[in-house]
């Protein structure tokens, strides 16, 4: 039997229902596309490992003893795949008609693009705005005056994510996105897997960032399209996804910028913190149904302003 074109990895933690939607819609593609599937999960408690086994006999199944986390995770499927790309997809997407495929066709076309996004929809089928820009002192800035959500059709202020553009050309671009992430394998061998000092979020950057400074391009297409749920898995933990999620920046910046860049970094990052508390503060004074919540949420960004000013470890170390 011919080895697969693609093989693609899904990175489970308890999102059972929603990993059978994208495994149904995997293998109800009808595509001449030779592909492989493999699902690691992290120790779920839902049943997830017992439904793959029973529904989605072809599948390829690692079960992990603890949450690794998503990088550690999507290594182990990375260190298995035998394919020409390694798909990276998340488990809380639906792959329309032929994404796939036609994201693939790009790829063969595109031979110096060691990754390649597609377009990205919400449930409602309006875009989910994908690919954006590196971390950077002045994106951080503009982030933490919440300028870029006050003008989001701004060039400058909505930098870092793009929010101007459509995602209806194709394009380079810096950062693709997790959720559906195409990977040469021949990039991989050269560069090396997911840089496992992240735990969760960062590490798409951290590799993107990696294969850009090896030469490869990273490109956007938007001939292929998926729905992407977002924050199945993190959603249960919110708390300390939002810590994780921002140490993930800071650890970027002290692996890929400049002492002072990284000083200036935890600075700004504080300060994004220290502008929510009161924001997050006042609703829960005046909430009547989820005071609790927001409470929650105050006492998280509190943290997380104090822990930012210790750099990333410290900010990790409070999630």
């Amino acid at each position: 039997m011919k080895p697969p074109t693609v093989s693609i990895v899904i990175v489970n933690w308890n999102t059972k229902d929603i990993l059978r939607g994208c495994l149904g819609s995997i293998f109800t593609q009808r595509s001449e596309l030779a592909c492989d599937v493999i699902v690691v999960d992290n120790a779920s408690t839902d049943g997830s490992p017992q439904m793959v086994e029973e529904e989605f006999p072809q599948v390829i199944l690692i079960r992990n003893s603890a949450n690794r986390g998503f990088a550690p995770a999507n290594n182990q499927g990375i260190a298995i795949a035998k394919g020409r790309y390694v798909l990276l997809l998340n488990s809380d997407t639906v792959v329309l008609d032929g994404a796939i495929e036609k994201t693939a066709a790009f790829a063969d076309a595109h031979p110096e693009a060691a990754v390649v996004g597609c377009r990205v929809l919400n449930p409602d089928k309006s875009l989910q705005p994908t690919c954006f820009m590196y971390p950077s002192v002045l994106n951080l800035f503009l982030d933490a005056m919440h300028l870029s959500k006050l003008f989001p059709r701004s060039r400058f202020f909505s930098r870092e994510r793009m929010a101007w553009w459509k995602r209806e050309d194709v394009r380079e671009v810096e950062v693709v996105t997790g959720c559906f992430m195409l990977v040469r394998r021949e990039a991989i061998d050269r560069v090396g897997p997911m840089d496992e000092d992240y735990f969760m979020y960062g590490e798409e950057t951290d590799w993107c960032w990696r294969f850009h400074r090896a030469g490869w391009r990273l490109m956007f297409t938007p001939s292929g399209q998926i729905i992407h749920f977002g924050g199945q898995s993190t959603s249960q933990v919110r708390p300390q996804m939002l810590l994780q999620l921002r140490s993930g920046v800071l650890l970027f910046f002290r692996k890929h910028r400049s002492r002072p860049a990284y000083v200036a970094a935890c600075l700004f990052m504080s300060l994004w913190f220290a502008l929510r508390v009161p924001l997050w503060g006042a609703k829960a004074l005046f909430s009547r149904t989820d005071r609790a919540t927001c409470m929650l949420l105050a006492r998280t960004y509190a943290r997380g302003w104090i822990g930012s000013l210790g750099g990333w470890r410290t900010l990790c170390a409070r999630v």
